[in-house]
């Protein structure tokens, strides 16, 4: 069995490098929803869990106020 040279392309000759689009770079720097606004999540489910009044989205909406103002300031919309 004889071996066979095989040749591979340079990836230092090519003519151009790929353009990265702006949308492509801020979605890379644009943080994951799950990854901020913890504590005011943490907050919010809390409130809406034990509360004990009849409409809990009510008596915690300081608090899921709070919690879309923050998640507003990374660009998230809820």
């Amino acid at each position: 069995m004889a071996s066979q040279a095989v040749s591979i392309p340079s990836l230092t000759g090519s003519p151009a490098a790929p353009q990265v689009s702006q949308t492509t770079t801020d979605a890379a720097s644009k943080p994951k929803p799950c990854c901020v606004c913890k504590d005011e999540k943490a907050r919010r489910d809390d409130c809406m869990l034990f509360s004990n009044a009849a409409d809990p989205q009510k008596d915690c909406q300081s608090t899921i106020d709070l919690y879309k103002s923050c998640m507003a300031g990374f660009g998230f919309k809820i």
